[in-house]
């Protein structure tokens, strides 16, 4: 008897369950100054949040809805998200607590479907203090003591943003991280140079706060690791781009640029704050130094590229990257590859190449600052000696140009009585001076 009512109380349910909203799934995003819950849900729904002390608590409460599976946990390093919790309130209603660690901030909003996900209500905890203080922040203040050169290294994508997907369902925001930690390491080993990583973890940062982050960390450059994509997998690649102020430099470019800039939307992050960035950060395009630096450090790291592989654009493209929009940071974005083709997909995932790629990148960003490196940094006091290891198709008068020395000089300082140079052999480049 007991097993037929069951049956019947199932059954009774069955169409008030086809009309209510489901929770399918719970995920959670730790970053280092915050995490974000991201619900994912059948269909738009109505919420209400509260904020509860002793002990500190999220509640949601989401009308005439039901959670379809158990939710996750947050690990032991999440520094603000304990416990999830859920319950039904008056009846019908679901309800989702977030046991809390500290005092936090919290905001929520809905998200439509995209390519990768269907309808989301995301909530955001973080810490104010580390807001306050990115803000507070002020660019201007030199440091007294020599220091390093700052490289602000960001992975594109992140958590809740994938990126591209390859063939074999490569994840562009996995492949990026590997880069630009392995980047990082190596700018780390370099004589006055110190790299700061904008992401480094699985966690997505609205392209406003990357921008924050190098500021904040006094970069003297900032560079966006990424992996191309297009819709012929035959099309393959690296590319180097730079903001262009008066948009696209192709369609190409602007097709791309559109993308990336799309990141925010499928990241979540609200259009009042895509507002408050652009009014924010677009203040002055037309910084002529900062500008021409990115140029300058772009065709080198471009140059570097060459070196190891087929490049798509032989050129420094512009386009116009939200990411790169810092008015006081010089900024390039490196598209490392096409992940759409099978064949750059797998050497994505390989460690050699993301090496390779590594290296090349350092090789332009060292080149630049050793060249240009600020006034009160160690490279500068130290007047490193800069060098060429000649590659295929390199010339003395290419050699000369890209360092802006002449050919005469350079033959000289090197004790050359012609211009016939070989591969493999390495020159020292005169002071420009």
């Amino acid at each position: 008897m007991r097993f037929l009512w069951l049956t019947v109380m199932l059954c009774l349910s069955l169409p008030v369950w086809a009309g209510q909203v489901r929770l399918e799934n719970i995920r959670i995003w730790a970053a280092p100054d915050n995490t974000r819950v991201v619900f994912d849900i059948s269909g738009p729904v109505e919420h209400k949040l509260q904020e509860l002390v002793n002990p500190g608590r999220v509640v949601i409460d989401i009308p005439d809805a039901r959670l379809v599976k158990s939710p996750a946990q947050p690990t032991q390093a999440d520094k603000y998200l304990k416990l999830v919790r859920n319950g039904v309130h008056n009846e019908n209603d679901l309800r989702i607590v977030l046991d809390l660690k500290q005092k936090i901030e919290v905001k929520s909003f809905l998200l439509p479907p995209n390519q990768q996900y269907g309808h989301r209500l995301v909530i955001d905890l973080y810490d104010p203090a580390s807001r306050e203080a990115l803000e507070r922040v002020s660019v201007n203040k030199t440091p007294q003591k020599a220091r390093d050169v700052v490289i602000a290294i960001d992975a594109g994508h992140g958590g809740e943003d994938p990126g591209a997907r390859g063939p074999k369902g490569v994840r562009e925001k996995d492949v990026v991280l590997q880069i630009a930690r392995r980047l990082a390491r190596l700018v780390d080993q370099e004589y006055g140079m110190k790299a700061v990583l904008i992401r480094e973890g699985d966690y997505f940062i609205p392209l406003r706060n990357r921008i924050e982050k190098a500021r904040a960390a006094r970069a003297d450059l900032f560079i966006s690791i990424h992996a191309d994509a297009f819709k012929d997998s035959r099309v393959h690649g690296s590319s180097v781009y730079i903001l262009s102020q008066r948009g696209a430099s192709s369609e190409a470019a602007r097709w791309l640029a559109e993308q990336e800039n799309a990141s925010d939307l499928i990241g979540g992050v609200s259009l009042d704050v895509k507002d408050d960035m652009l009014a924010s950060v677009l203040l002055d395009l037309s910084q002529t130094a900062s500008l021409e630096a990115s140029i300058d450090v772009a065709d080198r790291v471009l140059g570097g590229l060459k070196r190891i592989g087929k490049v798509h654009k032989r050129e420094v493209q512009s386009a116009g990257f939200a990411v790169l929009k810092s008015p006081d940071i010089p900024s390039l974005l490196v598209e490392t590859a096409y992940i759409s083709n099978p064949v750059e997909e797998k050497k994505l995932l390989s460690s050699s190449y993301q090496d390779k790629l590594a290296r090349a990148i350092l090789t332009g960003l060292r080149g630049y600052f050793y060249e240009h490196a600020p006034d009160n940094t160690l490279i500068a006091m130290r007047r490193v000696p800069r060098k060429h290891v000649i590659a295929r198709g390199d010339t003395l008068s290419t050699i000369a140009a890209q360092y802006k020395v002449s050919t005469q000089k350079l033959r000289d300082h090197n004790g050359l009585k012609t211009d016939m140079i070989k591969e493999g052999q390495t020159l020292t480049i005169p002071s420009d001076s």
